[in-house]
């Protein structure tokens, strides 16, 4: 029987979560992607808490195209900023490199956040 798209997303998000933890210092950036939105969060896995987050939701977007996710990683890093976060682990959420979350991830880049 073939492997659906969402137990490998699955499988493959538990074996990246076996490798990166996020601290206070540096916080995991953990990416959900939705048919309606993309969401982002900075997470301290040592105390279980949410730092700061952004998602297409919060800018009040509703088309989801690469220019957007982009736009989420900004206001994540902006969000970063005043927590007093600028180095952070990327977790990809078990997706591939590409597209959204590429964009995502260039986004925060571009808003100060060191990967």
């Amino acid at each position: 029987m073939a492997i659906t798209k969402t137990a490998r997303r699955k499988r493959l998000r538990l074996g990246i979560r076996r490798k990166i933890s996020g601290t206070a210092e540096r916080p995991r950036v953990s990416v959900f992607k939705s048919n309606k939105g993309i969401y982002a969060q900075l997470i301290d896995d040592v105390n279980g808490k949410t730092l700061a987050s952004a998602s297409t939701k919060e800018l009040g977007k509703q088309n989801l195209n690469v220019e957007v996710a982009k736009e989420v990683g900004k206001k994540l890093a902006e969000n970063a900023k005043s927590a007093g976060i600028e180095s952070v682990v990327f977790d990809r959420g078990g997706y591939p490199y590409h597209g959204r979350v590429k964009s995502l991830a260039d986004g925060a880049r571009e808003g100060g956040l060191k990967f």
